[in-house]
């Protein structure tokens, strides 16, 4: 049963979700009539509860999904389907150091301090003081954030930690917090990054291809919901598509002849010749004199 003070889900028969907190002497009034607070303690979850003209009401616990969808949206906020994909491939569980840079309105701060557990943390991090309070009022309300360290302040001085499990990069020029991201992050630590557009994400995959980053991708994450109706099971007419590009990186040791040992197709050679060029080498991959300022008689 949801205890004084604790957040449930209010299902009318009209199909309408309210997610409110429980409290004491503060009855719940609608047009269907009044459900008093004390008839809501008294009953368990998953149980249907009735308003004093008699109208059912649906009792339910709040999942992870749900206090992420209540989030009030001052900034832009990341979708459950982009915080889920992205805690996955961070491989955020009971035990992660995690690193979050951009708190905004604290929807992904919620979900990391979630199932980073007891025994993990998380550390976001906020130059907005708006935004930094924002995001501890929404910790607050959905009664996490007992492991989440927040810093006030630019990630250009670089982030407190150095070994941490994973990191993720929401700000609008992520190729130029590289270096800090690298000193953060122990070898082998999982990245993840947040862009709008295609641009932001050439000039990032631009920044990583000198860098200690390797297992890079760039994903889209769309979500198509269908009608639950066994005798006309169809796709709904809306989905929630592009909401942004997810890029997923790791931090990796590479070496030339571990490159160079890679079996690549016409394409792959071609986009490797343009990347040589690109960054002034020779096809042994050695730096262009001429290029870079080197004696034309040598």
């Amino acid at each position: 049963m949801p205890a004084y003070g604790e957040l449930f889900i209010l299902v009318s028969p009209r199909g309408k979700r309210s997610l409110r907190r429980l409290l004491e002497g503060q009855d719940i009034h609608g047009t269907d009539g009044v459900i008093p607070a004390a008839a809501l303690a008294d009953v368990g979850f998953g149980v249907e509860v009735r308003t004093l003209q008699g109208k059912p009401y649906r009792i339910m616990k709040p999942t992870l999904y749900d206090l992420v969808r209540g989030v009030r949206r001052q900034t832009q906020v990341l979708y459950p389907k982009d915080i889920g994909y992205i805690c996955m491939r961070l491989g955020v569980g009971n035990g992660t150091r995690v690193i979050e840079a951009g708190s905004g309105s604290g929807s992904l701060t919620l979900a990391l301090s979630w199932l980073s557990g007891e025994k993990g943390h998380v550390y976001t991090y906020e130059a907005r003081q708006e935004f930094y309070d924002l995001c501890r009022r929404t910790l607050d309300w959905a009664g996490v954030g007992h492991n989440v360290t927040q810093h006030l302040r630019d990630i250009k001085d670089g982030f407190d930690q150095t070994d941490a499990d994973a990191l993720f990069l929401d700000v609008r020029t992520p190729w130029e917090y590289l270096p800090q991201v690298t000193a953060a992050v122990k070898p082998g630590g999982a990245l993840a990054f947040l862009l709008p557009t295609t641009d932001q994400v050439s000039l990032l995959l631009k920044g990583m291809e000198t860098g200690p980053f390797d297992d890079i991708a760039v994903e889209e994450v769309l979500v198509r919901g269908w009608k639950p109706v066994a005798d006309r099971l169809r796709p709904n007419d809306r989905m929630i598509a592009h909401t942004g590009f997810l890029i997923f990186a790791r931090l990796q040791e590479r070496s030339a002849e571990f490159e160079a040992l890679k079996p690549l197709g016409t394409r792959e050679r071609k986009q490797q010749k343009a990347l040589r060029e690109r960054l002034g080498q020779n096809e042994g991959g050695e730096e262009n004199d001429l290029e870079n300022g080197g004696d034309l008689d040598e």
